[in-house]
């Protein structure tokens, strides 16, 4: 099922909260969601928006306050129950600051299950803010009209990834090395069922880390045209083919 029907409600203002969502349970709002509330939007007491969690759907809430300085809200009726996007991960070689921001953005609103950073020879860097690709999650998911929030997992080498892989999990290899061929095609021959899509970093991939990925016995080589892209872009392509063929998209 879609994330969004024609009917949802595009307009109204969309918080995310960590806390369990049930009609007349009250949520204590920290100085950060106050402040985007009263300051930022300017929404006073009494205003309605809508919450969601990534577990139980999406609720419309009163915005309530609880002394000068706090707001709350209560939580009314949920108006979207709980969806989930396609099983598909994207595993990728982290980018610097602003560009991965973007690509975390884009692959969120992808409707991606898991967001998976690899450590390859030739990734650029190597130290991974967690917590600011949570933020950026939030926000794309807040904007986007998204209900299920992406899981983070921890930075990991790529040789400990490709040893730990799922075997029923199809990895859609974005290889710049591959014949210039059709992607869809490629795509359609896939199984069905769980995927992934690995971008490399902006170098590529060593010789020696091509082959390791191509000895897994689940991938699916991909071309994206006769152009070389770099990373970003070859995230948001990839991520739109393999939702169009395996996706939700169908």
């Amino acid at each position: 099922m879609p994330e969004l029907e024609p009917e949802d409600d595009f307009r109204a203002p969309r918080l995310c909260v960590s806390e369990n969502l049930v009609a007349g349970a009250g949520i204590e709002l920290d100085r950060q969601q106050a402040n985007y509330l009263g300051n930022v939007l300017r929404l006073g007491e009494g205003a309605s928006i809508l919450v969601f969690n990534g577990r139980d759907g999406e609720w419309r809430a009163r915005i309530g306050r609880s002394d000068r300085r706090t707001l709350s809200l209560l939580i009314e009726e949920q108006v979207r129950a709980q969806r989930s996007g396609p099983d598909i991960h994207y595993v990728f070689a982290p980018l610097k600051r602003a560009r991965l921001d973007y690509v975390v953005q884009k692959a969120t609103e992808m409707g991606v299950a898991e967001l998976r950073p690899v450590i390859t020879r030739r990734t650029i860097a190597a130290r991974v803010n967690l917590e600011r690709m949570r933020a950026n999650v939030i926000e794309a998911a807040e904007q986007c009209g998204i209900l299920h929030i992406p899981r983070i997992e921890e930075p990991q080498r790529l040789e400990r990834m490709l040893a730990d892989w799922d075997p029923h999990r199809t990895l859609v290899f974005c290889d710049e090395g591959a014949r210039v061929g059709d992607p869809i095609a490629a795509l359609k021959a896939a199984r069905p069922g769980p995927a992934a899509v690995l971008i490399g970093p902006e170098g590529g991939f060593e010789p020696a880390e091509r082959a390791a990925v191509l000895r897994l016995p689940c991938v699916v080589r991909l071309t994206l045209g006769p152009r070389i892209m770099r990373a970003d872009t070859a995230a948001v392509a990839a991520l739109a083919l393999v939702n169009a063929v395996l996706g939700d998209w169908r």
